[in-house]
């Protein structure tokens, strides 16, 4: 996978106004969140609704790629000031960090298989379902459907590979996600049955700080508002998610 090395926070990096930046912290193999092009240039709908959260603040968007799972911790430790990465939220991570406003609720869950491989749900019994760690796709399937064998990886883009190599059965993910894959991968479907379970995958996603970080949640939701007020958000939105 080809990789280009972004700015990272320092370990003692606090956000305050004087800072006049902002450090993402993001997991970019999650097309159309985040995603390197073939250029190997950040971009997806998450780094557009930074990138114009930080002009709206007239400050500097910088950004991490990281691991999905160490993007809490690092909010914990002020590796980073925020983590904006397709995050769902949920009353378990809602424990451990706060959540601006929702600036996507269109978040079902669905199943990509291979092309007349399965049909239902109920045949992935027993079988091997790759999904990527610290994932809310990740905990509803180790609690909901025991009868299934979960794969755990660092990347859906490694769990595709099995998947279209035959080593994994299929695969959870967020259906934007997974719209994405079968774009590029024309052997691969989705499951007509989707999964909206609020208890794991909430009412939508939003971008996640560190709990008690007042000053930065409030400037964060009254950029969000600012950008669904003048249309921005709509063309971010039209870019990344109109039907072509």
């Amino acid at each position: 996978m080809k990789k280009i090395l972004l700015t990272v926070a320092l370990a003692s990096a606090v956000f305050t106004a004087s800072a006049k930046n902002i450090t993402f912290g993001l997991e970019a193999t999650y097309a159309p969140y985040e995603f390197f092009d073939e250029k190997n240039q950040l971009i997806g709908f998450d780094i557009d609704i930074a990138n114009k959260i930080c002009e709206q603040l007239q400050y500097t968007c910088k950004f991490t790629n990281q691991s999905f799972d160490s993007l809490i911790p690092s909010l914990k430790t002020r590796r980073i000031d925020a983590a904006i990465s397709g995050i769902d939220v949920t009353p378990a991570r809602q424990e451990q960090v706060d959540f601006t406003d929702f600036y996507y609720t269109d978040n079902a869950a669905t199943f990509t298989v291979n092309k007349d491989s399965f049909k239902t749900i109920d045949e992935l019994k027993g079988k091997r379902v790759g999904i990527q760690n610290g994932t809310t796709h990740q905990k509803y399937l180790m609690q909901k459907h025991p009868e299934i064998e979960v794969i755990n990886y660092d990347s859906y883009e490694y769990a595709i590979l099995d998947l279209k190599a035959g080593r994994i059965n299929a695969t959870l993910s967020d259906s934007a996600v997974a719209d994405d894959w079968l774009k590029n991968n024309p052997t691969l479907v989705q499951l007509d049955e989707k999964v909206t379970d609020p208890d794991f995958f909430g009412s939508g996603l939003a971008i996640a700080v560190r709990k008690g970080n007042v000053e930065l949640l409030t400037q964060l939701n009254q950029a969000l508002m600012q950008m669904k007020a003048d249309g921005s958000y709509d063309a971010i939105y039209q870019k990344w998610f109109a039907k072509k």
